[in-house]
């Protein structure tokens, strides 16, 4: 299975990596130990340092692999199947996401042309998350403590004649705080609040 939604990334490896504008991934495979992950390779220090996989199992591709119309990451990715023998298993991709293009499509039935089908595999990571362990519901307990905090940081610091900007930076800085617990972290979006006419925009 190849795997590209950088959450289910994380939670399969604690790989924490924000180069979301390159492909990257891990495949997956029912007969080997660890996921294996594949980037660009400037990130893959970053991925040695974020992830729990042996270094053995973190393949970086070259610069070239990147927005070249004739050389596209998956095919990086099928010579790593290719190599540990999976190309006649069933392969499965996350066809629905916005990391996995019409392009990594195309690519790997170019690759595989004797495959029927590529799988779609799309919520298959996602229904496992759906599990919690302890530890992650202790973490999200933490976490929603950090929330706790920035919702009251905003509430009290919106108010008729204060700047827009100030209230939002006001909530950037307490969601990277946190509380004296837990550390906080940048959002997964920047602070929106809009005003009068303009609470009608998305």
């Amino acid at each position: 299975r190849v795997v590209s939604d950088p959450s289910n990334m994380q939670w399969l490896t604690g790989y924490d990596g924000w180069s979301l504008y390159v492909h990257q991934g891990l495949i997956v495979a029912l007969d080997h130990e660890e996921p294996i992950g594949w980037g660009r390779g400037m990130d893959a220090n970053g991925a040695k340092i974020t992830s729990w996989l042996k270094h053995e199992n973190i393949r970086p591709y070259e610069d070239d692999y990147v927005q070249n119309p004739r050389k596209h990451p998956m095919s990086f990715v099928a010579d790593i199947i290719r190599e540990h023998g999976w190309e006649r298993k069933i392969i499965g991709a996350e066809h629905d996401n916005y990391w996995f293009s019409g392009k990594c499509l195309t690519t790997l039935y170019d690759e595989f042309s004797d495959h029927d089908e590529i799988a779609d595999a799309t919520g298959l990571v996602n229904w496992c998350r759906i599990i919690k362990s302890p530890r992650e519901i202790e973490y999200m307990r933490q976490a929603a403590k950090v929330c706790e905090k920035v919702m009251t940081t905003a509430v009290d610091s919106i108010r008729p004649g204060k700047l827009e900007r100030a209230a939002a930076a006001g909530v950037y800085h307490a969601c990277v705080m946190g509380t004296d617990d837990t550390p906080g972290d940048h959002p997964a979006i920047f602070p929106i609040m809009p005003s009068n006419e303009r609470t009608t925009c998305a």
